[in-house]
Protein backbone atom coordinates (compact mmCIF):
# COMPACT_ATOMS: atom_id res chain seq x y z
CA UNK A 1 0.00 0.00 0.00
CA UNK A 2 1.26 3.41 -0.97
CA UNK A 3 0.75 5.91 1.86
CA UNK A 4 -0.46 9.56 1.02
CA UNK A 5 0.76 12.41 3.14
CA UNK A 6 0.32 16.19 3.67
CA UNK A 7 2.78 17.86 5.60
CA UNK A 8 2.01 21.57 6.93
CA UNK A 9 3.08 24.07 9.33
CA UNK A 10 3.79 27.67 9.68
CA UNK A 11 7.09 29.27 7.89
CA UNK A 12 9.83 27.74 10.23
CA UNK A 13 8.00 25.22 11.76
CA UNK A 14 10.87 22.99 10.78
CA UNK A 15 8.98 21.03 8.12
CA UNK A 16 12.07 20.70 6.11
CA UNK A 17 14.17 19.16 8.95
CA UNK A 18 11.33 16.75 9.42
CA UNK A 19 10.71 15.78 5.96
CA UNK A 20 14.28 14.68 5.34
CA UNK A 21 14.45 12.84 8.65
CA UNK A 22 11.24 11.18 7.31
CA UNK A 23 12.59 10.37 3.99
CA UNK A 24 15.81 9.05 5.51
CA UNK A 25 13.53 6.33 7.51
CA UNK A 26 10.50 5.37 5.14
CA UNK A 27 12.05 5.79 2.03
CA UNK A 28 9.20 8.13 1.02
CA UNK A 29 9.05 10.63 -1.64
CA UNK A 30 9.28 14.01 -1.00
CA UNK A 31 7.68 16.35 -3.04
CA UNK A 32 7.39 20.02 -2.05
CA UNK A 33 5.79 22.52 -4.37
CA UNK A 34 8.22 25.05 -4.20
CA UNK A 35 11.52 22.56 -5.58
CA UNK A 36 9.28 21.09 -8.40
CA UNK A 37 8.27 25.07 -9.22
CA UNK A 38 11.81 25.29 -9.42
CA UNK A 39 12.99 22.51 -10.47
CA UNK A 40 10.94 23.11 -13.54
CA UNK A 41 11.94 26.37 -14.33
CA UNK A 42 15.20 25.08 -14.01
CA UNK A 43 15.20 22.65 -16.71
CA UNK A 44 14.37 25.57 -19.43
CA UNK A 45 11.15 23.73 -21.10
CA UNK A 46 8.15 25.74 -22.56
CA UNK A 47 6.40 25.16 -19.04
CA UNK A 48 9.20 26.99 -17.28
CA UNK A 49 9.43 29.60 -19.17
CA UNK A 50 6.21 30.25 -18.60
CA UNK A 51 6.71 29.36 -15.13
CA UNK A 52 9.87 31.79 -14.55
CA UNK A 53 7.55 34.62 -16.20
CA UNK A 54 4.47 34.81 -13.59
CA UNK A 55 7.12 34.16 -10.18
CA UNK A 56 9.40 36.92 -11.90
CA UNK A 57 6.41 39.35 -12.02
CA UNK A 58 5.73 37.94 -8.24
CA UNK A 59 2.78 36.67 -9.40
CA UNK A 60 0.93 33.17 -7.60
CA UNK A 61 1.58 30.10 -9.92
CA UNK A 62 -1.89 28.69 -10.83
CA UNK A 63 -3.20 25.76 -8.32
CA UNK A 64 -3.80 23.35 -11.43
CA UNK A 65 -0.22 24.04 -12.33
CA UNK A 66 1.28 23.16 -9.32
CA UNK A 67 -1.28 20.00 -9.02
CA UNK A 68 0.15 19.03 -12.24
CA UNK A 69 3.51 18.80 -11.21
CA UNK A 70 2.60 16.85 -7.85
CA UNK A 71 0.41 14.61 -10.41
CA UNK A 72 3.09 13.70 -12.42
CA UNK A 73 5.67 13.39 -9.88
CA UNK A 74 3.21 11.24 -7.86
CA UNK A 75 2.32 8.96 -11.28
CA UNK A 76 6.26 8.23 -11.89
CA UNK A 77 6.61 7.32 -8.30
CA UNK A 78 3.95 4.80 -8.37
CA UNK A 79 5.77 3.66 -11.77
CA UNK A 80 9.28 2.86 -9.39
CA UNK A 81 6.80 1.37 -6.67
CA UNK A 82 7.87 4.01 -3.86
CA UNK A 83 6.74 3.02 -0.48
CA UNK A 84 4.85 6.52 -0.07
CA UNK A 85 4.79 10.21 -0.97
CA UNK A 86 5.43 13.37 1.16
CA UNK A 87 3.71 16.22 0.30
CA UNK A 88 5.75 19.30 1.34
CA UNK A 89 3.08 22.67 2.12
CA UNK A 90 0.53 21.78 -0.03
CA UNK A 91 -2.38 22.38 -0.06
CA UNK A 92 -1.95 25.78 1.19
CA UNK A 93 -6.00 26.85 1.03
CA UNK A 94 -8.87 23.98 1.01
CA UNK A 95 -9.88 23.81 -1.92
CA UNK A 96 -6.09 22.92 -3.20
CA UNK A 97 -6.79 19.83 -0.62
CA UNK A 98 -10.13 19.11 -2.16
CA UNK A 99 -8.76 19.19 -5.67
CA UNK A 100 -5.81 16.98 -4.83
CA UNK A 101 -8.36 14.53 -3.45
CA UNK A 102 -10.60 14.57 -6.72
CA UNK A 103 -7.51 14.71 -9.17
CA UNK A 104 -4.97 12.41 -8.02
CA UNK A 105 -6.44 10.55 -4.83
CA UNK A 106 -7.22 10.47 -0.78
CA UNK A 107 -4.51 11.59 1.72
CA UNK A 108 -3.90 9.20 4.35
CA UNK A 109 -2.71 11.39 7.21
CA UNK A 110 -1.74 15.34 7.53
CA UNK A 111 1.25 15.81 9.64
CA UNK A 112 0.69 19.34 11.15
CA UNK A 113 3.90 20.64 12.87
CA UNK A 114 2.40 22.83 15.17
CA UNK A 115 4.60 26.16 16.46
CA UNK A 116 3.20 29.08 18.25
CA UNK A 117 3.65 32.39 16.23
CA UNK A 118 6.20 33.62 18.85
CA UNK A 119 8.62 30.86 18.01
CA UNK A 120 7.93 30.88 14.76
CA UNK A 121 8.50 34.49 13.85
CA UNK A 122 11.84 34.33 16.36
CA UNK A 123 13.62 31.21 14.10
CA UNK A 124 12.74 33.30 11.34
CA UNK A 125 14.46 35.77 12.22
CA UNK A 126 17.54 34.15 12.94
CA UNK A 127 17.40 32.62 9.46
CA UNK A 128 17.29 35.55 7.98
CA UNK A 129 20.87 36.60 9.94
CA UNK A 130 21.93 33.92 7.95
CA UNK A 131 19.77 33.39 4.84
CA UNK A 132 19.85 36.71 3.27
CA UNK A 133 16.13 35.21 2.00
CA UNK A 134 14.16 38.66 1.08
CA UNK A 135 10.93 37.09 2.86
CA UNK A 136 12.54 36.73 6.70
CA UNK A 137 12.39 40.36 7.88
CA UNK A 138 9.72 40.69 10.83
CA UNK A 139 6.88 42.49 8.67
CA UNK A 140 6.91 39.66 6.19
CA UNK A 141 7.27 37.21 8.53
CA UNK A 142 4.41 38.52 10.72
CA UNK A 143 1.66 38.65 7.26
CA UNK A 144 3.07 35.13 6.05
CA UNK A 145 2.63 33.96 9.91
CA UNK A 146 -0.99 35.15 9.35
CA UNK A 147 -1.93 34.43 5.91
CA UNK A 148 -0.96 30.72 7.07
CA UNK A 149 -2.53 30.90 10.12
CA UNK A 150 -6.17 31.98 8.00
CA UNK A 151 -5.86 28.96 5.61
CA UNK A 152 -4.85 26.32 7.11
CA UNK A 153 -7.43 26.60 10.08
CA UNK A 154 -9.81 25.21 7.48
CA UNK A 155 -7.59 22.35 6.37
CA UNK A 156 -7.15 21.20 9.33
CA UNK A 157 -10.68 21.45 10.47
CA UNK A 158 -12.04 19.44 7.29
CA UNK A 159 -9.20 16.82 7.76
CA UNK A 160 -9.93 16.58 11.54
CA UNK A 161 -9.95 12.87 11.24
CA UNK A 162 -6.82 12.44 9.02
CA UNK A 163 -4.85 15.80 11.35
CA UNK A 164 -2.18 14.33 13.30
CA UNK A 165 -1.07 17.54 15.35
CA UNK A 166 2.67 17.59 16.74
CA UNK A 167 4.05 19.95 18.80
CA UNK A 168 6.95 21.55 17.25
CA UNK A 169 8.29 23.40 19.45
CA UNK A 170 10.94 20.80 21.19
CA UNK A 171 13.69 18.90 20.12
CA UNK A 172 14.14 17.82 16.38
CA UNK A 173 13.98 14.06 17.97
CA UNK A 174 11.63 14.40 19.55
CA UNK A 175 9.27 15.86 17.21
CA UNK A 176 10.50 13.11 14.90
CA UNK A 177 9.64 10.39 17.22
CA UNK A 178 6.08 12.23 17.18
CA UNK A 179 5.97 12.01 13.76
CA UNK A 180 7.04 8.76 13.04
CA UNK A 181 4.71 7.07 15.44
CA UNK A 182 1.68 8.93 13.74
CA UNK A 183 3.40 7.39 10.20
CA UNK A 184 3.42 4.07 11.39
CA UNK A 185 -0.17 4.23 12.46
CA UNK A 186 -1.02 4.57 8.74
CA UNK A 187 1.88 2.96 7.12
CA UNK A 188 1.43 -0.54 7.24
CA UNK A 189 3.91 -2.23 5.43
Amino acid sequence: MTVTLWVVGGPGCGKGTQCEKIVAKYGFLHLSSGDLLRDEVASGSPRGAQLQELMSQGLFVPSDVVLGLIKEKINKGKEDKVPGFLIDGYPRELSQGLEFEKEIGPVDQVLFFDVANETLTKRLLGRAASSGRVDDNEETIKKRIAVFNEKNGPIVEHYKDKVVKINAEGAVEDIFAEASKAIDAVNKV
